[in-house]
């Protein structure tokens, strides 16, 4: 069975090109899903049937596991029998027809314009405060994910040209434009603090006061204290700035695809999701302010 996984993975990360925390996933999903077979006493993966997926599904359910857990369990089991059948390992891929549980979409935590503003006004004007902003800025400016602001190379900043190089896989690559205000506090950051700390031929972008790159725990606690400076009474992660960017984007006027490459999501669905936000807010305003609502 573990011969099959190794396959899969290689043809998740080579042939589908998926995210590396996204690869974890599916890797973690399966693995477990063959423990549960190997319990089972099913050694042959021709064995593995409907009635065998759905008593696993059930058995996720009885442990206590969430429904976006189940469904994200069954979206992976799916793509490994289908990798299966592809290859000829399987005849008949078992989950064919069988319908994902149903989940209560969760929409995305965003924040209002006066809420970024108060945020990305923090920072105060030390070194580490330029660099801080110098982050939050682009990070809103660009919706850029977390682990790909801290991969950011300063050979990937193209400032004359305004826009940034960034790549969430190896074989992904798009260009995103960057804003007037962004531009600015990162050029501040490049020639005022980041040639004073990285060390000798360190290619970060953003480093830490040892002069090495940041690294993702580093950024969660900078927005952390930040969010506590500010008193915003909301959670907010490094994702609540890209879900901001996003929504913002599209109250003004931009097209979903436009936001879509932006985001680097794969498929647009995953992009609808900020037009959702937006549909409730006008409700919501619906409601409080029309006289018959």
């Amino acid at each position: 069975m573990d011969t099959y996984l190794d396959g899969f993975t290689r043809y998740l990360k080579y042939e589908r090109e998926l995210s590396n925390n996204t690869l974890e996933s599916y890797k973690r999903d399966i693995h477990q899903f063959i423990d549960f077979l190997k319990e089972k006493e099913i050694i042959k993966i021709n064995q593995v049937n409907k009635t065998i997926v759905i008593t696993y599904l059930l058995y996720l359910q009885k442990k206590g596991k969430a429904t976006s857990t189940i469904s994200r369990s069954l979206a992976a089991i799916r793509s490994f029998c289908q990798y299966l059948v592809y290859e000829k390992y399987m005849d008949q891929d078992p989950t064919f027809q069988l319908e994902s549980p149903k989940t209560q979409k969760r929409l995305p935590q965003v924040l209002t314009l006066k809420e970024i503003e108060l945020l990305l006004s923090q920072p105060d004007h030390t070194q580490k405060g330029i660099r801080d902003k110098a982050m939050l800025e682009l990070l809103y400016a660009t919706g850029i994910r977390v682990s790909e602001l801290v991969a950011l190379n300063i050979s990937d900043i193209n400032i004359e040209m305004d826009y940034i190089k960034c790549c969430h896989t190896q074989t992904k690559e798009r260009i995103i434009p960057i804003g007037t205000i962004a531009k600015k506090t990162l050029e501040k950051y490049i020639v005022n603090v980041r040639d004073y700390l990285v060390t000798q031929n360190e290619e970060s972008l953003f480093v830490n006061y040892q002069g090495n790159r940041l690294t993702r725990q580093g950024f969660w606690k900078i927005i952390k204290k930040y969010t506590q400076k500010a008193k915003i009474d909301k959670k907010i992660t490094p994702h609540t700035l890209r879900h901001s960017f996003a929504t913002h984007l599209i109250q003004n006027g931009a097209d979903l695809k436009s936001v879509q490459e932006m985001l680097g999501h794969s498929d647009i669905s995953t992009t609808q999701v900020y037009t959702l936000l937006i549909k409730n807010k006008i409700k919501e305003v619906y409601e409080k302010t029309h006289p018959r609502a």
